[in-house]
Order: C-alpha cells, then sequence, then structure tokens
C-alpha cells in the first residue's frame, strides 16, 4: 500500500468548494489503486484568525513540513486593509512558503480551450518557474511608519546570489525535459537586483550549452504575453514579477480557475490553484475547480513521482472541457452544458475512473 499523509488546508471562500472536489478525486483515485491517503485539515488565512486570532498556528506548520505534501484552497479576506488586528490572512501563505522551504513555484500555462481559431494562443504550452521565498515579499525592513508627522512606507528587494542560483537552476532542469529554451525575465535596466539576476542566470547558462537562454525586461515580457505568448516555453523569474506576470498568462487559458501550481523545494511540497478566494462567488456551487484539482495532478507528480496519475488527472480535466462542459466563468456557445463546482468535479472523476 501507498500510505500518503497529507495536509489539507481549505483556507477560504472557494477554497473550500474546490478543495472539496480535490479530495472527491483523491477519494475515488483510493478505490481503484493502492494509495491510500491519510488526510488532515487545518484551519489556514481569515479562517484561522476567526479561530485561533493568527493566519496559521505553529501546530499546523509542524504538521506541514512533517507530512509528505500539503494541498491548499486559498486565502484571503473579503474586505482587505479592514483587518481587525495586524494579521492579514496572506501571512499563512508567506508563512508556508518559508517554513517548507518550497522556493521554486512551478505554474504550468497550456491551453485547453479553443479559442476561436487564434493559434497564437491555442499554441500556448509554457511554464512558469517563479522564486518563491526571497525578494520584495521577505526583503526587510518592510513597514509602514511616520516621520515628522507623515505616514512613510518601504519594502524592501533583496536576494542573494544562492537564492538566484537554485531558482535558476531547478528552471534548467525543466528545460531539458521541454524544448530546452528559458526567458529569464528582470528589471536589470533598473534594479541593482535584477542586475544581479542576470549576471547569475548567465553564469549558470555556460553549464548548459544545449539550453538557449533568453533575458528580457519584465515590462516587455508582459507585452509580449499579450502579442505572441506561444514564444514562451520555460519562464524564469523572481518572486513578485512572477506572482504578477503568471495571474496575466492565465487569463490565456481562459480564466484564473484553470491554472494549479506546485511549490517545491527539498522537502514536501505544496499544491495550491492560483485564483483567490473570490468571494463575491463564495457558497454559490460556481467556482471552477480545474485548477485545485490540477494542482492535485502535480501532487502526484511531483511529491510521489506518479506520473502516469497525473497524467490520467490532467488528461481528464481535458476531455471534459472538450466535451464543452464549463463552469460560467469560462466563455462557451453551448449555455446547456455549465456545470456548477460539484458537477464539474463528478464528471472530472469519472474520466479519471474510466482510465484506471
Amino acid at each position: 500500500m501507498k500510505n500518503k499523509n497529507i495536509v489539507v488546508l481549505p483556507g477560504d471562500g472557494i477554497g473550500r468548494e474546490v478543495m472539496g472536489e480535490a479530495v472527491k478525486v483523491l477519494r475515488g483515485i483510493e478505490k481503484k489503486t493502492d494509495y491510500v491517503f491519510n488526510l488532515e485539515f487545518r484551519d489556514a488565512g481569515q479562517t484561522a484568525i476567526d479561530k485561533y486570532g493568527k493566519p496559521i498556528e505553529e501546530e499546523t506548520l509542524e504538521k506541514c513540513v512533517k507530512a509528505d505534501c500539503v494541498l491548499l484552497g486559498a486565502v484571503g479576506n473579503s474586505n482587505p486593509g479592514k483587518e481587525k488586528n495586524s494579521s492579514k490572512p496572506e501571512d499563512a501563505l508567506l508563512a508556508l512558503r518559508k517554513t517548507m522551504g518550497v522556493y521554486c513555484n512551478v505554474r504550468p500555462i497550456k491551453t485547453l480551450l479553443n479559442h476561436n481559431g487564434n493559434q497564437k494562443i491555442n499554441n500556448v504550452d509554457m511554464v512558469i518557474i517563479r522564486e518563491l521565498t526571497g525578494g520584495i515579499y521577505f526583503g526587510a525592513p518592510s513597514e509602514i511608519r511616520t516621520d515628522n508627522g507623515k505616514r512613510r512606507a518601504v519594502s524592501t528587494m533583496e536576494y542573494n546570489e544562492e537564492e538566484i542560483a537554485r531558482i535558476t537552476l531547478k528552471s534548467f532542469e525543466f528545460a531539458l525535459k521541454r524544448t530546452k529554451k528559458i526567458t529569464s525575465v528582470d528589471k536589470a535596466n533598473v534594479l541593482k537586483v535584477s542586475q544581479l539576476w542576470r549576471n547569475v542566470v548567465s553564469e549558470i547558462s555556460q553549464e548548459y550549452p544545449d539550453v538557449s537562454i533568453n533575458h528580457m525586461l519584465v515590462d516587455n515580457c508582459a507585452m509580449q504575453l499579450v502579442r505572441d505568448p506561444a514564444q514562451f516555453d520555460v519562464i524564469l523569474t523572481s518572486n513578485m514579477f512572477g506572482d504578477i506576470l503568471s495571474d496575466e498568462a492565465s487569463m490565456l487559458t481562459g480564466s484564473l480557475g484553470m491554472l494549479p501550481s506546485a511549490s517545491i523545494g527539498d522537502g514536501p511540497g505544496l499544491y495550491e490553484p492560483v485564483h483567490g478566494t473570490a468571494p463575491d462567488i463564495a457558497g454559490r456551487n460556481i467556482a471552477n475547480p480545474v485548477a485545485m484539482i490540477g494542482s492535485a495532478a502535480m501532487m502526484f507528480r511531483y511529491s510521489f513521482d506518479d506520473e502516469r496519475t497525473a497524467g490520467i488527472i490532467e488528461d481528464a480535466v481535458t476531455n471534459v472541457l472538450e466535451r464543452g462542459f464549463h463552469t460560467p466563468d469560462l466563455s462557451h456557445e453551448m449555455e446547456d452544458m455549465v456545470t456548477g463546482t460539484d458537477e464539474m468535479g463528478d464528471l472530472i472523476l469519472e474520466e479519471i475512473l474510466r482510465k484506471m
């Protein structure tokens, strides 16, 4: 038997709904295979703040580090900026990433729907490798203070050579399994941090003569993702730039609800959809569970080294979408094929079990 200990953090808003569909998939796979999933549900985000006064408990972080991997839904406050205390739901994310040491965020961008014959969009198949535990989100000082009666804010962007090197090496690992092409995105014409980034990436690239490396400024990359997204294969970039660019790129797939992600390092992996808590649609059974189920597929690939099961899950998602079924966030001509969150999960699971 393949016993796997998984910490499940449904989080807030639609995170709880889409997580239910991922768990449904896992339980279905469990019945058809020799996997045994020991799922431990814990609170994170606003839900944890409401219960415990903090976005994530230390005990939860300890359990995440000791587990085989972690599945996360989404965390966030429906009224950001109006928190009752200094803690924010998103602090749970930063704590998880730092504590688990998951410095490499993998975000595949692949179009699964036909976009009215637009070949530049239909041929998109890229992966964004985002550095996840450094940069401006973790730099110090980071504060709002008052000087001479006026408020002043500071956020620090900082990277050292080791942090840049390890994420760069990860990107080359991915490139060697794909088309051997990397676009490293920075802002080296302005930022000293980006100048070091470009230098380190260039130095490491000398060790991989079979991989082509192209350096691109982040503003140009944002434009190129709109102009000609099919040109990209592996995009390597820093924490903040990766956050922004991957959200932009997600719309090539039709919706944020389509984009899964894996955060990996030297220990257990963290798997979560890229979308947020979407409080405006929470509880209405219309959230798209594809990204959450896709994140579970990545869990099989990267934490369990099970490419077969990962592929079956991803093919099942593709087959359901190609049949015309879709949640309301995806524009489609056949309105009678619109499904709810739970029905989409049922359809995907049905396809998975048919292939197992």
